[in-house]
């Protein structure tokens, strides 16, 4: 994350030969950071794009839609320092586009949502308003949802090489690399390689789940789980039918991806082991309990 990326200012020296190699000295501040877990077991943060005002999450209405991972990119998106956008494309392929998006709206309150379609030339032009001069915007999301397209038809011109989606609906790379581009109007827009998968580092879930995060206000215990605790908001939500399972499921699960940033390797492994013996008041009283047993023996 110290290296500079795209969207970066940063402080050069340059030669005197107009030729010669630019040196990066200095990585000015961030204003924003959106970024993702890198691949592998080293638990670090492999950022995608630095400085950006708006984070068009882009999701084509075919076999690509899916609503937990909307919920995944909201809550990094927030945590960036960026105000997402929800982009959906491809809208000409959705057989019941109302119902998609009032469960859009469930999902992602207050975010807004743009509907695009390559056969509506006109429904491109709403991104237009986003990217006034010196707003720096980018385009997060899966192979082939079409982000290069949508960046082609803002800047009136095909810049960015575009491919159809392959069989079964399945997107392909286009893009290989982080673009960072002006358009005519001065709004600067960075496309990027397509991400089906999007590992959690960090992640603002007060906003991507604010509905939860108020319902747990309301529960009788601050420290309540949603298990078995009397009073607890959550699980009557649940049980009423107010707050979907998934939407809680995914929820947890972004949660417990989210909660080892900052933590050593040892301390990861502990806080893994507190949350698995949770039932027994943590890892260490798991241990006491277990030599109690032995004693017996």
């Amino acid at each position: 994350a110290d290296f500079p990326v795209v969207g970066d200012f940063v402080m050069v020296h340059k030669n005197e030969s107009s030729s010669g190699p630019i040196i990066i000295h200095q990585v000015l501040s961030r204003k924003s950071a959106f970024g993702r877990r890198a691949a592998g077991t080293s638990h670090q943060t492999q950022l995608v794009a630095a400085n950006i005002d708006i984070v068009f999450i882009c999701m084509s209405l075919n076999n690509d839609y899916n609503l937990s991972r909307i919920e995944r990119y909201l809550s990094i998106a927030w945590d960036s320092g960026a105000t997402p956008v929800i982009v959906l494309t491809k809208s000409d392929l959705c057989t019941d586009l109302e119902k998609t998006l009032n469960e859009i709206k469930l999902t992602a309150p207050g975010t807004d949502i743009v509907v695009t379609s390559s056969y509506d030339e006109k429904s491109y032009t709403k991104l237009l308003g986003y990217l006034n001069k010196d707003i720096t915007a980018s385009f997060i999301g899966s192979s082939g949802v079409g982000k290069s397209t949508l960046i082609n038809c803002l800047a009136g011109e095909n810049i960015l090489a575009t491919s159809d989606i392959g069989e079964h609906d399945k997107g392909r790379h286009t893009t290989t690399r982080r673009e960072l581009l002006v358009l005519p109007g001065g709004g600067i827009v960075i496309d990027t390689p397509g991400m089906r998968e999007i590992g959690v580092e960090t992640a603002d879930l007060s906003k991507s789940f604010s509905d939860i995060d108020d319902l747990t206000s309301l529960c009788r215990f601050s420290d309540c789980r949603h298990q078995t605790e009397p009073g607890c908001a959550v699980r009557e939500a649940l049980e009423d039918g107010s707050l979907d399972k998934r939407r809680f499921e995914n929820y947890k699960k972004l949660q417990k991806e989210s909660k080892y940033e900052g933590l050593s390797s040892k301390q990861r492994e502990t806080e893994k082991l507190n949350s698995m013996f949770a039932g027994f008041g943590g890892m260490k009283k798991a241990k006491n309990i277990i030599k109690e047993i032995k004693k017996r023996r």
